[in-house]
């Protein structure tokens, strides 16, 4: 959804903002996906980090973008509320993570 919203953008943003966001948007579920292929939950748990810390970045470029009048709030609050379900899972596996650390310290 973000590359078909910043194809909207203006030229001069293509390596810009437009950019910024592509990049964020794909840190997610690359971090996520990392995350799952290491060997220990805590380098795992280190990467989920990462992937909210990029949900939180693209917000703040979401927000960014409808202040200089690249996005409308129509198309705004609906890739916020996307991304707030996004993290809101992410939130539930880094709990989860945290939790199965906390029993088995050694994993």
């Amino acid at each position: 959804m973000v590359y078909d919203v910043v194809s909207q953008y203006p030229r001069e943003e293509l390596f810009g903002l437009q950019s910024q966001l592509k990049r964020s948007a794909v840190s997610i579920p690359s971090n996520i996906a990392e995350g799952c292929g290491r060997n220990h939950r805590k380098d795992s748990l280190q990467f989920f980090y990462v992937a909210r810390g990029s949900a939180y970045e693209l917000e703040t470029q979401l927000y960014l973008s409808f202040d200089l009048n690249f996005l409308s709030e129509e198309k705004l609050n609906h890739l916020l509320h996307k991304l707030q379900a996004i993290r809101m899972l992410l939130s539930g596996l880094i709990n989860r993570y945290k939790s199965l650390i906390n029993n088995n310290p050694a994993s």
